[in-house]
């Protein structure tokens, strides 16, 4: 039987989405909201059979839907859920962040506390084949991490409708909108929650020169980020959006009594000059301390993943274990609304220690803190 999405947004991203559910057997795109004229005309390229809706209600009145997807602007996903919540409570799998402030945080809870069906937060980078590879195996290779480090140096932000994701307001901010996918990391190699952030960042090269009406964009595009963890560990990630040609876009390391395990992972294969040849494969490397001698493995993604997005294939997994949930045979998300919260929220932290040049407590981000950040 085949299993029909409703899909809110189509921009850069959801366009990506649309590639890959494509590639899945037995799946449909069925109903498409999306706003803008120019996002429309290239998702109808990509989804021919889709109706499209001017309206979020009026896709969610379209028969026969089976799972939704919400890959609007960021700052439109609190609302649209609650919408979703009161129509029509299909599966969902949302892309991050989930909100982007604390104030969206008793909305979340009630609209979605008592959602009848299952809501999954799209973390792509969870993912990624070297990624998944590093995660399957840190543990035995580090004899259980103490330490990890992400550094993700990249291209700067890409050109959005209405240029929503130049904004704090709008996008919650680039430790939000980029950094949660690294955050959720964080908890999910570390195994425990986050008790304390400390960050340094700022503007310093993207976007000074660029208006928007009157305003001038107000992202970050660098900073470092430290977090301290209930189980002692400790995690940092080094953030630089001004450093495309750099070889491999993330690198993530692991240490241990044991030893280190790396993972080194490229940008989109879109960027890369032709002149140089084929782009990196993505590599794991594993670097015992007895005996010494580092393991290199290289981990390829398949050649049609790579060209359907920009992130490694993991779009495409990503679906898969998705359908899996709305078609029965996965009973919960594997990345949850609890994931979902605390990435952003660790996301937040970060942003607001930049700001005010302080150590910031997770604990007082938490339902039922002081939420005057």
């Amino acid at each position: 039987m085949t299993t029909r999405y409703g899909i809110i947004g189509c921009g850069m991203m959801g366009q990506e989405h649309l590639r890959n559910i494509a590639l899945l057997p037995d799946t449909e795109v069925a109903a498409i909201f999306e706003p803008d004229p120019g996002m429309r005309t290239r998702a109808a390229a990509l989804a021919p059979a889709a109706v499209f809706c001017d309206s979020l209600e009026t896709l969610l009145s379209v028969p026969g839907l089976d799972c939704l997807l919400v890959a609007s602007p960021n700052f439109r996903h609190v609302e649209q859920l609650e919408t979703i919540a009161r129509m029509r409570p299909l599966p969902v799998l949302v892309e991050k962040p989930l909100f982007t402030q604390t104030a969206d945080l008793d909305r979340l809870a009630a609209a979605l506390d008592a959602y009848p069906a299952p809501v999954w937060v799209a973390m792509e980078y969870r993912y990624m084949p070297p990624i998944a590879a590093f995660l399957d195996t840190a543990a035995a290779a580090t004899g259980g991490i103490r330490m990890l480090t992400i550094r993700e140096h990249r291209f700067p932000f890409l050109d959005k409708v209405a240029a929503w994701n130049r904004f704090n307001r709008q996008s919650g901010g680039t430790f939000v909108e980029k950094c949660c996918h690294f955050f959720d990391l964080m908890r999910l190699a570390l195994g425990s929650e986050p008790v304390r952030i400390m960050a340094s960042g700022g503007q310093d090269v993207n976007h000074l020169d660029e208006r928007v009406g009157d305003e001038v964009p107000d992202i970050l595009d660098n900073g470092y980020v430290i977090v301290d963890f209930e189980n002692g560990t400790r995690a940092m990630l080094e953030l630089c959006m001004f450093a495309e040609g750099a070889r491999y876009q993330e690198e993530v390391a692991a240490v241990g009594p044991a030893g280190k395990i790396e993972a080194f992972v490229p940008g989109p294969g879109r960027f890369w000059p032709a002149e140089l040849g084929h782009p990196p494969v993505p590599q794991l490397v594993v670097s015992p301390r007895h005996p010494k001698g580092p393991e290199l493995r290289e981990i390829p993604v398949d050649p049609a993943l790579l060209e359907a997005g920009d992130h490694n294939g993991s779009t495409f997994y990503q679906h898969q274990k998705f359908l899996e949930l709305v078609r029965g045979s996965r009973s919960t998300p594997e990345v949850s609304l609890q994931d979902g919260r605390m990435a952003v929220l660790m996301g937040l932290a970060a942003q607001i220690s930049i700001a005010e040049k302080r150590v910031v407590e997770l604990s007082d981000l938490m339902p039922g803190a002081s939420r005057a950040a």
